[in-house]
């Protein structure tokens, strides 16, 4: 049956569908705490995709079946990453099962696979490596740059570190080894799904963090989500940047800033693995990075 009604923007259809996902509790990772804004944020960008992509054939986000997501997911498999087909996926599944309810509760998308070339090689940087490439950043850069390695940060973490006395950590397990070997100042900072977690900075590292201290804490925004600041040091986007051209200035390529957490990992991975077996290691490497998944990690260390 042909459509009389003008349709509305992508813009407006994604945001109708995540309001609804928002106000329904389906996005939250942890039933205790909102959404976090990071998660909202990628599921209305997926959704906004995908709305400006099926717009040429006649449809709108409430017309898709699951068959039908499927389809647009295996239209995208030659010019979208896996990571980025399975963002789609995730946010397909949502709609469908919470907001146009096509979808029974717990089903489930079948998983299509991407046919763009992955990054070849690990994305980890020796100690060496990170030391040049800070060397040819600037201050705050130069800092953060030495934070995250040191500590394995997000680049948006680095946005909201504070004390444990001002940002408590959330529960979750942790066992005796979390940081043995690693002497420094504890910190929290804010990670995927709002989580807040315990990280430790090298006293050198946290003494020139104390001096980059704001007198109160600042609202920073950073790809559209906002974060309370409490030190004067870069993150995001702009730190990113920063570290990308750094490392092509300092190294001649550039693996991405987020290659400090894996730095982070393969090193913590060879200091635990003196004490520990491989599959404990993993654990608690895991804690110290947030995800608490083993099989995260593994896709870290290759």
């Amino acid at each position: 049956m042909p459509k009389f009604r003008k349709p509305p923007s992508p813009e407006r259809q994604a945001e109708a569908v995540v309001g609804r996902l928002v106000n329904l509790g389906a996005l939250r990772r942890n039933p205790e705490r909102p959404a976090s804004v990071r998660t909202v944020a990628n599921h209305r960008d997926c959704l906004l995709q995908i709305a400006r992509r099926i717009r040429g054939d006649g449809l709108e986000l409430r017309d898709l079946t699951p068959d039908t997501a499927v389809e647009y997911l295996r239209s995208r498999t030659a010019d979208l990453g896996q990571k980025a087909l399975d963002m789609h996926r995730q946010a397909l599944q949502a709609m469908l099962v919470h907001v146009s309810r096509r979808l029974p509760e717990g089903g489930r998308l079948t998983v299509v696979r991407s046919l763009k070339p992955g990054r070849r090689g690990g994305r980890a940087y020796t100690a060496q490596q990170v030391r040049m490439v800070a060397a040819a950043q600037r201050g705050r850069n130069a800092l953060s740059t030495l934070i995250a390695h040191a500590a394995g940060l997000r680049a948006h973490e680095l946005f909201t570190l504070a004390r444990p006395g001002e940002q408590p950590p959330d529960p979750r397990p942790a066992r005796a080894e979390k940081f043995a070997g690693r002497p420094g100042r504890d910190y929290t900072v804010v990670g995927k799904g709002g989580l807040v977690r315990l990280v430790r900075i090298p006293d050198h590292l946290a003494s020139q963090l104390e001096e980059r201290r704001r007198e109160a804490p600042v609202r920073i925004t950073d790809r559209g989500i906002h974060y309370r600041s409490r030190y004067a040091v870069a993150g995001g986007t702009a730190w990113g940047a920063s570290f990308t051209g750094a490392s092509k200035r300092a190294l001649g390529w550039t693996r991405g800033a987020h290659g400090m957490r894996h730095s982070y990992a393969q090193e913590r991975m060879r200091e635990l693995q003196r004490m520990l077996r491989r599959s404990d290691a993993l654990e608690v490497v895991s804690q110290e990075l947030g995800h608490f998944r083993r099989d995260i990690t593994l896709a870290y260390l290759k």
